[in-house]
């Protein structure tokens, strides 16, 4: 029996499908003239071997992203195939008598180093494609077995140290029941991607891929957090009973989706769904939020190897307004940095990178980035209700400066004629204390604000959410991160504007009472939490969580803090 931290909720049964990347050990020693042919017919048999993977890629793509994404591979082949790098490598081979492996991990260095030396980014990027080639061929050569996430023919419970944003858009997630790392908090996007999904994982588990085998067969339980490995028949039958229980409470909870998010004493709250892409709005309306409290755009950017056209964002952004017919999006503009790279992005090498080169940084630092993503915003803003928002912001010269942007982009249209929404709404996410600080000034530039109680209480604590050895003091409820959303919310109500969360505190259970206390209007969540929450504030007493906000902004412990809500929550009976 194993346990980690239980990040979404789910019983599955299924075998194990560990996802371990084995270590490419190039082997320099020389070679005799003898073997010249052998180490030759071993690249050809690799380059074939790869071909045929590459092959089955772009049958895979084409069905899950379409004809036009699926093209990117097609460029990956005539790379394989490009008869100079083949000369290059059996050259090497044959005159400096080096292995196979050698040869090509030699030339894809230097084609490598060569590319990005360049000044057009378009063949910059294509370094990109010659590093996954040289990669997939080495990994053939050696006979390394390459596990492709997006090739996963049966239904499997995915081990892995970690998942980087980009690999869980790249995996084939209708086969993928549930997700177990070594890694990752509640807050890592491994764990946010799974509850958008409403698969059901646990993460932190510290060693979970050196005591699990492929195929072991595992009865992942994310809702007492445990894992259990080759079960009994009778555990089985005891957790398929725990399931069922389970599964009844869903459907109860899921009667109260269709009712207004609303307070005994006629309070109302906006509820919100967090979305990624078109597919969440599925479950977006199957859970009954009013709205898209946060379109996190940077998964339209990761799902590929170069950057998206303004065309290509504005189809994207329409596609998404149609489909939620007339319910308002806000569009978080790119949130790139801290964990989140772009593989066609050269990013610096930064010692703190949450802390560095990211978020709204590197779209004012790329003006091109940033203008093709309003514009498209702002295309998208005559076919649905649209609000931009600016993420990592920390003063009012950027606002000032991203609003001038804005205005530009405004005059043109209005030149040529292009249809836009004059009256869109800005607003911006406070997620540092800096932000925080000084609400009551940006209170006066913007429309609403937005708190990500994630980075909020990782930057107002110091303390790295995705950091397992201080796990422990990323505390959302401690009363320095109170203090600030308390300060945020009074400055937005005293300049007639609005404040949400659509940080995970926003879907807290034992929370809620506490954030309507405190006076805010809306909260933005996993689609999947929506329907709990709304049962929650549906049972809450406006004037009641008044006066326990009040009680609670004056206590100095996090201990006292969570004792006080317990308590509350308790005595009005909110959680049963």
């Amino acid at each position: 029996m194993i346990s980690g931290i239980s990040v979404s909720p789910g019983i599955v049964f299924g075998k194990a499908l560990l996802f371990k990347e084995k270590k490419i050990i190039i082997n320099k020693e020389k070679i005799t003239k003898k073997n010249i042919s052998k180490e030759i017919k071993k690249f050809f048999k690799a380059r074939k071997k790869s071909e045929k993977q590459i092959q089955e890629i772009i049958i895979q793509a084409k069905k899950k992203f379409g004809k036009k994404k699926s093209e990117i591979f097609k460029s990956h082949i005539l790379l394989l195939k490009d008869e100079e790098l083949e000369k290059e490598i059996l050259s090497l081979i044959k005159k400096k008598l080096i292995k196979a492996d050698y040869a090509v991990e030699k030339i894809i260095k230097k084609q490598i180093y060569l590319l990005e030396k360049l000044k057009d980014e378009y063949l910059k990027n294509r370094a990109i494609d010659i590093r996954d080639i040289g990669n997939r061929l080495l990994k053939n050569i050696l006979k390394i077995k390459i596990i492709d996430l997006n090739n996963i023919k049966k239904k499997r419970i995915l081990i892995v140290k970690d998942l980087t944003p980009s690999q869980t858009t790249q995996m084939n997630l209708n086969k993928i029941i549930g997700f177990i790392t070594d890694l990752g908090g509640k807050t890592s996007h491994t764990s946010i991607i799974a509850r958008s999904l409403e698969i059901p994982a646990i993460v932190g588990t510290k060693n979970i891929t050196k005591k699990i085998k492929n195929q072991d067969f595992l009865i992942l339980d994310s809702i007492n957090n445990k894992i259990t490995i080759n079960p009994s028949k009778k555990n089985i039958k005891k957790f398929k009973k725990k399931e069922k229980i389970f599964l009844k409470k869903q459907k109860k909870n899921i009667l109260t989706k269709n009712l207004k998010a609303i307070t005994i004493d006629k309070k109302k709250i906006k509820i919100g769904s967090n979305i990624s892409n078109c597919n969440d709005i599925v479950s977006l309306k199957k859970y009954g939020a009013e709205c898209v409290g946060l379109y996190r755009t940077e998964f339209l950017f990761m799902e590929r190897n170069n950057l998206p056209s303004e065309e290509e964002q504005f189809k994207n952004y329409k596609s998404i307004a149609k489909k939620l017919n007339g319910k308002t999006i806000i569009i978080r503009t790119m949130d790139i940095g801290g964990d989140k790279n772009l593989s066609y992005i050269k990013f610096p090498k930064e010692e703190n990178p949450f802390l560095g080169w990211r978020a709204i940084r590197i779209s004012i630092d790329n003006i091109n980035i940033l203008q093709d993503q309003l514009k498209a915003i702002l295309r998208a803003s005559a076919y649905g209700k649209f609000k931009i928002m600016f993420p990592m912001i920390i003063s009012i010269e950027e606002i000032r400066y991203l609003k001038s942007q804005i205005k530009k982009i405004k005059i043109q249209f209005k030149n040529k004629k292009i249809k836009f929404d004059k009256n869109i709404e800005l607003g911006i996410m406070i997620e540092t204390p800096a932000s925080a600080i000084i609400s009551k000034y940006l209170a006066k530039e913007v429309d609403f604000f937005s708190i990500g109680t994630n980075d909020l209480t990782q930057y107002t604590l110091a303390v790295d959410r995705g950091n397992d050895y201080i796990s422990h003091l990323y505390q959302p409820l401690s009363p320095s991160v109170l203090y600030l959303i308390n300060k945020v919310i009074k400055s937005s109500h005293k300049e007639g504007k609005w404040t949400g969360i659509c940080g995970e505190l926003a879907s807290n259970e034992k929370s809620i009472a506490l954030l309507i206390g405190m006076g805010i209007d809306e909260l933005s969540m996993s689609s999947v939490s929506i329907p709990i929450i709304k049962k929650i504030i549906r049972k809450i007493n406006f004037k009641k969580a008044k006066k326990l906000a009040k009680k609670i902004l004056k206590q100095s412990t996090t201990k006292k803090v969570k004792k006080l809500i317990k308590k509350f929550n308790k005595k009005e009976n909110l959680l049963s």
